[in-house]
């Protein structure tokens, strides 16, 4: 079995059921999502691809809010992927959402879409879950077109916080296979020296989350790099 195979029947045996409810309950403590997804300013007829799109709810938000943009997003759950169409459709935006099956540590958007990259990439709350997620962040950052922005928001350390409430965190998500990433600030700032991009990083409420915003300057080349 490949690892992308391993990785969807993980990912499907967690979802098969809480895709029904995930939406709902996920509200209470998937912060900054909607900060994130009101700030990225897609420019008017651009694209916009998410990583691990789960539900489809992100994708559907951003296709309300930036009503011009084209939006795609991929999932290595196929159960995931059948909630995230059936949602897609009963909101009447099946003609421009596309989502389809992929693997974040392993992609190649032109394969996948037809389409080479994006003006806007994002990640919400998958690195935590995905085990090679520093190469799922680097494959994040290839999809970047020039002059574009690749967009992530995930769990922090949780620094500002009483360390009971970081302990019963943790011990909750880990129940969803969730494991914050606590080198990810550190990471974010690597990957932009490493590819001669420009990283923004943002603390939310007190370290609960970490919001990052790297973007590629217009007429450089997304080049693929060695991890």
């Amino acid at each position: 079995m490949s690892n992308s195979d391993a990785a969807a029947q993980h990912m499907d045996g967690i979802y098969r059921y809480q895709r029904y409810i995930y939406d709902a309950s996920r509200k209470y403590y998937l912060l900054g999502r909607d900060r994130l997804l009101d700030e990225m300013e897609v420019p008017a007829g651009g694209t916009v691809l998410e990583v691990a799109c789960g539900t489809g709810r992100n994708l559907i938000r951003a296709a309300r809010r930036y009503p011009n943009a084209r939006l795609y997003g991929f999932d290595v759950s196929n159960e995931m992927l059948a909630t995230a169409r059936s949602s897609i459709a009963r909101a009447g935006l099946s003609d421009r959402i596309v989502v389809a099956y992929g693997d974040a540590t392993d992609f190649a958007c032109d394969d996948i879409f037809g389409v080479p990259a994006f003006d806007r990439v994002i990640v919400s709350y998958a690195l935590s879950m995905i085990p090679h997620w520093r190469g799922a962040l680097e494959q994040a950052a290839t999809a970047v077109a020039p002059g574009g922005a690749l967009y992530v928001v995930d769990f922090g350390d949780q620094e500002g916080l009483p360390r009971w409430f970081k302990k019963g965190l943790h011990a909750w998500l880990a129940k969803f296979s969730v494991r914050p990433r606590q080198e990810l600030e550190t990471e974010l700032a690597q990957l932009a020296r490493r590819r001669g991009l420009t990283a923004y990083n943002k603390r939310l409420y007190r370290g609960y989350a970490t919001y990052a915003v790297v973007t590629r300057q217009p007429g450089t080349v997304s080049a693929q790099v060695a991890i």
